[in-house]
Parts: structure tokens; sequence; C-alpha cells
């Protein structure tokens, strides 16, 4: 079964598209948890027990982890989401040519899914791609302001750049692997995007903080069922100010926008 496939399965199981962005800012991680040998594995396994059974998938970002402790301890957050049966899509933005590229898609051995950019063009991707086991989702239309500045150009075609990639996406999904990133603060977007490519899952980011259009997250980020819906500091800081009782509020919040997504789910 690829990444896809897997994931139909878990969105049945849980009943949820929601994918849990652990991102452990470490200026908020809970005073009793600071003292810990690693801090950041000491939040996420809290923040996985209390959301699991909400959670589609576990999306960590890089950015949190990039030093040694924070590797450790992103390796034993991976090793613990497995243990409880859910995905882990690793939020890398990776590609570059070359052995490079070689070295990136090495983590596909370890995590299930990866962001990756298509500024670089196939061939830094290709690696990625040919992981037929792996999801791979690339970015198309970001949920940030300055999205626009490169996503919105016009080509020579008269078709703007997220377009363009959207479309490349389709061709270079030959192992059923591919997945887009489309913001939900774009709706028309969105649904302009899932009009080019009917068949490929969208991640949806932007749905917590960010304030994004949730029905039409579900609307035209779901292929067949499948798809993902990214809350990350909306889900792991609700209970910012409670203390020991931090991971309660984070499973709250994950159950009440599993519920509120399913409103618009067929």
């Amino acid at each position: 079964m690829n990444f896809f496939d897997r994931l139909h399965d878990r969105i049945r199981t849980v009943d949820s598209v929601v994918s849990v962005g652990l991102d452990p800012d470490q200026s908020r991680i809970p005073d009793h948890l600071a003292e810990h040998d690693l801090p950041r594995w000491a939040f996420n396994r809290r923040i996985i027990d209390a959301t699991h059974e909400h959670a589609a998938v576990f999306k960590p970002n890089a950015a949190f982890y990039e030093d040694p402790d924070g590797w450790r301890a992103l390796e034993e957050t991976v090793a613990y989401a497995h243990g409880k049966g859910v995905p882990v899509l690793l939020d890398a933005k990776r590609a570059d040519i070359g052995n490079t590229t070689r070295q990136y898609a090495k983590i596909l051995e370890t995590v299930d899914a990866i962001t990756v950019n298509p500024y670089m063009g196939r061939d830094s991707l290709q690696p990625f791609l040919s992981n037929e086991e792996a999801g791979i989702f690339v970015l198309c239309r970001t949920s940030n302001p300055g999205g626009e500045d490169l996503q919105d150009l016009e080509l020579e075609s008269g078709e703007p750049v997220y377009e363009r990639i959207a479309a490349l996406a389709d061709l270079w999904n030959e192992n059923d692997n591919v997945g887009l990133v489309v913001g939900a603060t774009t709706p028309d977007e969105l649904e302009e995007v899932r009009e080019i490519v009917p068949d490929i899952p969208f991640l949806v980011p932007g749905i917590g903080a960010q304030g994004g259009d949730a029905e039409a997250a579900i609307e035209y980020g779901l292929a067949d069922g499948v798809g993902l819906v990214n809350s990350s500091r909306g889900i792991i800081f609700a209970g910012e100010n409670q203390g020991e009782q931090f991971a309660q509020a984070s499973g709250q919040a994950a159950r009440r926008l599993k519920e509120r997504l399913n409103q618009y789910r067929e």
C-alpha cells in the first residue's frame, strides 16, 4: 500500500482529516517540561497522547528540530506516533539537485511523507517521486500573504505560476504518490487548483491560527475522501496558559476541529 492508500484507511479509522502540526517552539513549552532531557520530545509525547484519536497524521515541521537534541526529539516523536498507528508527514520543503536531493530523500526511510519545493524542477524532486510508498506534497499555493509574490505571477500562457505547478504535479504523479499544498486562506484558488487536478489530494494549511476557510478546505481539498487539513499552533498551544493541563486542552482543540470539518464531509 502506498501512502495515500494508508492515509485513506487512517481517515476512515478515526473519521478525521485533521493533520496535527507538531511545531514545539521551545519558548512556548510549559515550564514543568523545560528541565526534561528532551523538552520537545516530552511536549510532543503528551500532545500525541491527547490528540492521536483525532489525527489523520502528525506533521512535524523540520525547522523546530534542526539541532542535535532536536533531531533526537524528532526521532522519538516519529517512533511514538507510529506506535500509536498514526503516519508522519515531515514538513521540510526539501529539494535540490544531484546527490544532495538524494540525501534529502533518505528521510523517507523514517517518515511516511514529506513536503517538497518545486522551484528547481522535476530533477530536484525525482528521488522523492520515485519512492512509490511515500507521500510527496508539492508546494503549490501557500497560505502566507507573501505567497502571491511569485505564485500569482502570470506566465506567457496567461496562467499563474501556481496553476502551472498543479499541472506539472499531475504529470509527475506516475506512482500515485503526489499531493499538493494549497492554503485555505485562498479559497477561490483552492477551487481553481481542484479543477486542474481532480484526483490529487491536498494538504491544506491555514485553518488554525491563520483563520482559513474550513468549508472550502473540505469541499476542494479532498479527492475521493482523501486529503488533510492542518492546524499546528491552534491545537498544540490551545492550553498554553493551563500548566500541566495543556495537553488536555490540545486534545479538545483537535476534537473540535475534527467535528467542525466533518460537518462538511459527505
